[in-house]
Protein backbone atom coordinates (compact mmCIF):
# COMPACT_ATOMS: atom_id res chain seq x y z
CA UNK A 1 0.00 0.00 0.00
CA UNK A 2 1.20 3.22 -1.37
CA UNK A 3 2.19 5.75 2.10
CA UNK A 4 0.93 8.73 2.68
CA UNK A 5 3.92 10.71 1.03
CA UNK A 6 3.31 8.70 -1.93
CA UNK A 7 -0.58 9.38 -1.61
CA UNK A 8 0.03 13.49 -1.56
CA UNK A 9 2.40 13.06 -4.54
CA UNK A 10 0.11 11.67 -6.45
CA UNK A 11 -2.62 13.61 -5.81
CA UNK A 12 -0.82 16.87 -5.84
CA UNK A 13 0.01 16.26 -9.91
CA UNK A 14 -2.52 18.93 -11.14
CA UNK A 15 -0.99 21.28 -8.29
CA UNK A 16 2.50 20.26 -9.49
CA UNK A 17 1.21 21.49 -13.36
CA UNK A 18 -0.40 24.58 -12.52
CA UNK A 19 2.24 25.71 -10.07
CA UNK A 20 5.49 24.02 -10.33
CA UNK A 21 5.58 22.61 -14.11
CA UNK A 22 4.34 25.91 -15.27
CA UNK A 23 7.46 27.57 -13.57
CA UNK A 24 9.78 25.50 -15.89
CA UNK A 25 7.94 26.44 -18.88
CA UNK A 26 7.89 30.05 -17.74
CA UNK A 27 11.91 30.27 -17.04
CA UNK A 28 13.11 27.52 -19.73
CA UNK A 29 15.22 29.73 -22.05
CA UNK A 30 15.73 32.62 -20.62
CA UNK A 31 19.13 32.91 -19.69
CA UNK A 32 18.42 35.90 -17.67
CA UNK A 33 16.35 37.40 -14.49
CA UNK A 34 14.53 40.43 -16.76
CA UNK A 35 11.66 42.68 -16.24
CA UNK A 36 9.45 40.71 -18.50
CA UNK A 37 10.56 37.59 -17.10
CA UNK A 38 9.53 38.68 -13.89
CA UNK A 39 6.46 39.70 -14.94
CA UNK A 40 5.89 36.43 -16.51
CA UNK A 41 6.32 34.70 -13.39
CA UNK A 42 3.98 37.20 -11.64
CA UNK A 43 1.02 36.34 -13.85
CA UNK A 44 1.91 32.64 -13.48
CA UNK A 45 2.21 32.05 -9.63
CA UNK A 46 -1.13 34.27 -9.19
CA UNK A 47 -2.97 32.39 -11.81
CA UNK A 48 -2.00 29.16 -9.65
CA UNK A 49 -3.84 30.74 -6.59
CA UNK A 50 -0.65 31.84 -4.42
CA UNK A 51 -2.12 34.89 -3.91
CA UNK A 52 -0.60 38.49 -4.65
CA UNK A 53 1.10 38.76 -1.61
CA UNK A 54 2.78 35.48 -1.03
CA UNK A 55 3.55 36.34 -4.85
CA UNK A 56 5.09 39.64 -4.89
CA UNK A 57 7.21 38.54 -1.89
CA UNK A 58 8.92 35.67 -3.42
CA UNK A 59 9.82 37.82 -6.68
CA UNK A 60 11.58 40.59 -4.43
CA UNK A 61 13.26 37.56 -2.82
CA UNK A 62 14.18 35.79 -6.47
CA UNK A 63 15.61 39.75 -7.39
CA UNK A 64 17.53 39.77 -4.13
CA UNK A 65 19.35 35.97 -4.75
CA UNK A 66 19.91 35.95 -8.20
CA UNK A 67 19.92 40.13 -9.40
CA UNK A 68 17.70 41.79 -11.99
CA UNK A 69 19.67 41.35 -15.32
CA UNK A 70 21.67 38.82 -14.16
CA UNK A 71 22.18 34.98 -15.67
CA UNK A 72 19.61 32.24 -14.29
CA UNK A 73 18.79 29.01 -15.15
CA UNK A 74 14.91 26.70 -13.96
CA UNK A 75 16.99 25.07 -11.19
CA UNK A 76 17.86 28.48 -9.53
CA UNK A 77 14.23 30.02 -9.52
CA UNK A 78 12.63 26.34 -8.46
CA UNK A 79 15.04 26.40 -5.66
CA UNK A 80 14.67 29.91 -4.58
CA UNK A 81 10.68 28.81 -4.63
CA UNK A 82 10.93 25.56 -2.62
CA UNK A 83 12.81 27.44 -0.17
CA UNK A 84 10.46 30.26 0.09
CA UNK A 85 7.63 28.24 0.31
CA UNK A 86 8.53 25.80 2.91
CA UNK A 87 9.98 29.32 4.90
CA UNK A 88 6.41 30.71 4.60
CA UNK A 89 4.65 27.76 6.29
CA UNK A 90 7.21 27.10 8.59
CA UNK A 91 7.30 30.14 9.51
CA UNK A 92 3.17 30.90 10.09
CA UNK A 93 1.15 30.04 12.28
CA UNK A 94 3.35 29.55 15.24
CA UNK A 95 5.77 27.42 12.87
CA UNK A 96 2.80 24.91 11.78
CA UNK A 97 3.89 22.23 14.60
CA UNK A 98 2.28 18.82 14.26
CA UNK A 99 -1.33 18.73 15.96
CA UNK A 100 -1.14 15.66 17.14
CA UNK A 101 2.56 15.59 18.43
CA UNK A 102 1.81 18.27 20.90
CA UNK A 103 -1.81 18.03 21.53
CA UNK A 104 -2.17 17.36 25.33
CA UNK A 105 -6.19 17.13 26.86
CA UNK A 106 -6.76 19.87 29.46
CA UNK A 107 -7.19 18.94 33.00
CA UNK A 108 -11.06 19.76 32.63
CA UNK A 109 -11.57 17.49 30.10
CA UNK A 110 -13.07 17.13 27.78
CA UNK A 111 -10.93 19.07 24.88
CA UNK A 112 -13.17 20.23 22.40
CA UNK A 113 -12.98 20.56 19.12
CA UNK A 114 -16.00 22.55 16.45
CA UNK A 115 -16.26 21.41 12.53
CA UNK A 116 -17.23 23.96 10.56
CA UNK A 117 -17.34 24.88 6.84
CA UNK A 118 -19.80 24.46 4.08
CA UNK A 119 -21.72 21.82 2.40
CA UNK A 120 -19.98 19.63 0.24
CA UNK A 121 -16.42 19.94 1.50
CA UNK A 122 -16.60 16.49 3.14
CA UNK A 123 -16.73 17.84 6.67
CA UNK A 124 -18.71 14.42 7.62
CA UNK A 125 -15.77 12.20 6.49
CA UNK A 126 -13.38 14.65 8.11
CA UNK A 127 -14.88 14.47 11.47
CA UNK A 128 -14.44 10.25 11.78
CA UNK A 129 -11.13 10.89 10.35
CA UNK A 130 -10.12 12.87 12.89
CA UNK A 131 -11.75 11.05 15.26
CA UNK A 132 -9.63 7.84 14.17
CA UNK A 133 -6.51 9.86 14.12
CA UNK A 134 -7.50 10.40 18.09
CA UNK A 135 -8.09 7.19 18.57
CA UNK A 136 -4.96 6.09 17.18
CA UNK A 137 -2.75 8.14 19.68
CA UNK A 138 -5.00 6.29 22.34
CA UNK A 139 -7.44 8.93 22.86
CA UNK A 140 -11.24 8.64 24.41
CA UNK A 141 -13.71 10.28 22.11
CA UNK A 142 -17.09 11.18 21.58
CA UNK A 143 -18.60 13.17 18.39
CA UNK A 144 -21.56 15.36 18.74
CA UNK A 145 -23.78 14.80 15.75
CA UNK A 146 -25.19 18.58 15.73
CA UNK A 147 -25.78 19.03 12.17
CA UNK A 148 -29.70 18.68 12.36
CA UNK A 149 -30.21 20.74 9.71
CA UNK A 150 -29.85 18.15 6.68
CA UNK A 151 -31.75 15.12 7.56
CA UNK A 152 -29.44 12.31 6.76
CA UNK A 153 -26.41 14.03 8.51
CA UNK A 154 -26.71 12.64 11.96
CA UNK A 155 -27.14 9.00 9.91
CA UNK A 156 -24.38 9.47 8.07
CA UNK A 157 -22.13 11.08 10.64
CA UNK A 158 -22.79 7.44 13.14
CA UNK A 159 -21.54 5.16 10.33
CA UNK A 160 -18.34 6.71 10.32
CA UNK A 161 -18.58 7.11 13.99
CA UNK A 162 -18.82 3.36 14.08
CA UNK A 163 -15.95 2.56 11.58
CA UNK A 164 -13.72 4.97 13.42
CA UNK A 165 -14.72 3.21 16.42
CA UNK A 166 -15.79 6.40 18.84
CA UNK A 167 -19.49 6.76 20.45
CA UNK A 168 -21.87 9.65 19.40
CA UNK A 169 -24.79 11.44 20.32
CA UNK A 170 -27.47 12.04 18.14
CA UNK A 171 -30.96 13.63 18.42
CA UNK A 172 -33.78 13.73 15.79
CA UNK A 173 -33.33 15.94 12.47
CA UNK A 174 -34.55 19.33 13.39
CA UNK A 175 -33.46 19.57 16.80
CA UNK A 176 -31.87 22.42 18.17
CA UNK A 177 -28.38 21.82 17.50
CA UNK A 178 -27.00 23.65 20.79
CA UNK A 179 -29.28 21.53 22.28
CA UNK A 180 -27.27 18.44 21.15
CA UNK A 181 -23.61 19.92 22.15
CA UNK A 182 -25.14 20.50 25.51
CA UNK A 183 -26.15 16.87 25.94
CA UNK A 184 -22.90 15.82 24.39
CA UNK A 185 -20.62 17.73 26.11
CA UNK A 186 -22.47 16.97 29.34
CA UNK A 187 -22.15 13.04 28.84
CA UNK A 188 -18.51 13.55 28.02
CA UNK A 189 -17.65 15.36 31.09
CA UNK A 190 -19.12 13.16 33.14
CA UNK A 191 -17.32 10.32 31.20
CA UNK A 192 -14.47 11.18 31.73
CA UNK A 193 -14.00 11.13 27.57
CA UNK A 194 -11.22 13.02 26.27
CA UNK A 195 -12.24 14.41 23.08
CA UNK A 196 -15.27 15.47 21.71
CA UNK A 197 -15.83 16.27 18.07
CA UNK A 198 -18.89 18.86 17.27
CA UNK A 199 -20.49 18.51 13.45
CA UNK A 200 -22.56 21.41 12.31
CA UNK A 201 -24.35 22.70 9.67
CA UNK A 202 -22.77 22.81 6.72
CA UNK A 203 -23.77 26.64 6.01
CA UNK A 204 -22.93 29.09 3.39
CA UNK A 205 -20.90 31.94 4.61
CA UNK A 206 -23.65 34.58 3.52
CA UNK A 207 -25.96 33.40 5.70
CA UNK A 208 -26.06 35.59 8.78
CA UNK A 209 -28.47 33.26 10.60
CA UNK A 210 -27.33 30.42 10.23
CA UNK A 211 -23.94 31.91 11.43
CA UNK A 212 -25.24 33.39 14.68
CA UNK A 213 -26.37 29.94 15.06
CA UNK A 214 -22.94 28.82 15.33
CA UNK A 215 -22.23 31.72 17.94
CA UNK A 216 -25.08 29.96 19.91
CA UNK A 217 -23.45 27.29 20.38
CA UNK A 218 -20.70 28.23 21.57
CA UNK A 219 -22.46 30.03 24.63
CA UNK A 220 -24.21 26.84 24.97
CA UNK A 221 -20.77 24.78 24.98
CA UNK A 222 -19.62 27.53 27.51
CA UNK A 223 -22.12 26.45 29.80
CA UNK A 224 -20.29 23.41 30.64
CA UNK A 225 -17.05 23.87 29.52
CA UNK A 226 -15.82 27.71 30.27
CA UNK A 227 -12.59 26.83 27.68
CA UNK A 228 -14.80 25.34 25.09
CA UNK A 229 -14.56 25.07 22.21
CA UNK A 230 -10.39 24.76 22.51
CA UNK A 231 -10.35 24.68 18.74
CA UNK A 232 -12.28 25.44 15.85
CA UNK A 233 -11.50 23.96 12.50
CA UNK A 234 -12.76 25.28 8.95
CA UNK A 235 -12.92 22.21 6.75
CA UNK A 236 -12.25 23.76 2.98
CA UNK A 237 -12.49 22.17 -0.37
CA UNK A 238 -9.31 22.86 -2.11
CA UNK A 239 -11.01 23.16 -5.04
CA UNK A 240 -12.80 26.28 -4.08
CA UNK A 241 -9.66 28.66 -4.37
CA UNK A 242 -10.02 31.84 -3.89
CA UNK A 243 -13.63 31.69 -2.69
CA UNK A 244 -11.75 29.31 0.02
CA UNK A 245 -9.74 32.84 1.55
CA UNK A 246 -13.22 34.50 1.74
CA UNK A 247 -15.17 31.45 3.76
CA UNK A 248 -11.93 31.61 6.10
CA UNK A 249 -12.48 35.17 6.56
CA UNK A 250 -16.24 35.00 7.43
CA UNK A 251 -16.03 32.20 9.58
CA UNK A 252 -12.61 33.58 11.08
CA UNK A 253 -14.51 36.99 12.48
CA UNK A 254 -17.88 34.88 13.48
CA UNK A 255 -16.94 31.53 15.38
CA UNK A 256 -12.90 32.19 15.64
CA UNK A 257 -11.77 29.77 13.80
CA UNK A 258 -8.36 28.44 14.94
CA UNK A 259 -7.01 26.24 12.14
CA UNK A 260 -7.71 24.49 8.32
CA UNK A 261 -8.61 21.11 7.25
CA UNK A 262 -8.09 21.04 3.51
CA UNK A 263 -9.37 18.40 1.56
CA UNK A 264 -9.97 17.07 -1.61
CA UNK A 265 -5.94 17.61 -2.87
CA UNK A 266 -5.91 14.90 -4.75
CA UNK A 267 -6.58 15.80 -8.36
CA UNK A 268 -7.01 19.59 -7.68
CA UNK A 269 -4.58 22.56 -9.21
CA UNK A 270 -6.18 25.03 -6.74
CA UNK A 271 -3.89 23.41 -3.62
CA UNK A 272 -1.84 26.74 -3.90
CA UNK A 273 -4.50 28.37 -1.68
CA UNK A 274 -3.03 27.15 1.16
CA UNK A 275 -0.05 29.41 1.01
CA UNK A 276 -2.49 31.99 0.21
CA UNK A 277 -5.11 31.95 3.14
CA UNK A 278 -2.11 30.94 5.69
CA UNK A 279 0.00 34.56 4.48
CA UNK A 280 -3.64 36.20 4.63
CA UNK A 281 -5.17 35.59 7.83
CA UNK A 282 -2.33 33.58 9.79
CA UNK A 283 -4.27 30.51 10.32
CA UNK A 284 -2.52 27.42 10.64
CA UNK A 285 -3.58 24.01 8.13
CA UNK A 286 -3.75 21.14 10.58
CA UNK A 287 -4.78 18.28 8.69
CA UNK A 288 -4.44 18.01 4.50
CA UNK A 289 -6.71 15.45 3.05
CA UNK A 290 -6.05 13.32 -0.22
CA UNK A 291 -8.51 10.35 -0.45
CA UNK A 292 -11.72 8.60 1.41
CA UNK A 293 -9.79 6.59 3.62
CA UNK A 294 -9.47 6.64 7.30
CA UNK A 295 -5.53 7.31 6.74
CA UNK A 296 -6.20 9.75 3.74
CA UNK A 297 -6.12 12.47 6.60
CA UNK A 298 -2.93 13.59 8.16
CA UNK A 299 -1.10 15.90 10.04
CA UNK A 300 -0.17 18.98 8.08
CA UNK A 301 3.85 19.24 7.53
CA UNK A 302 4.96 21.79 5.56
CA UNK A 303 8.25 20.38 4.44
CA UNK A 304 6.65 17.17 3.57
CA UNK A 305 4.16 19.11 1.34
CA UNK A 306 6.28 21.01 -0.35
CA UNK A 307 8.88 17.92 -1.21
CA UNK A 308 5.88 16.34 -2.59
CA UNK A 309 4.72 19.22 -4.50
CA UNK A 310 8.39 19.85 -6.24
CA UNK A 311 9.18 15.94 -6.32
Amino acid sequence: MPTFFERLKSGLGKTRRSLVDNVVHVVTGKARLDQTLVEELENMLIAADLGVNMTTAFLERLRERIGLGQTTSREAVLACLQEFLVERLERGANGQKDFLSTFYAPADRPYVLMIVGVNGVGKTTTIAKLAHNFRQQGRSVLVAAADTFRAAAADQLEIWAQRAQVEIIKTKPGADPAAVTFDALSAAKSRQTEVVIVDTAGRLHTKSNLMDELQKMIRVMQRVIPAAPHDVFLVLDANTGQNGLRQAQTFFNTAGVTGLVVTKLDGTAKGGIIFAIQEQLNLPVRFIGVGEGMDDLQPFAPKAFIEALFA
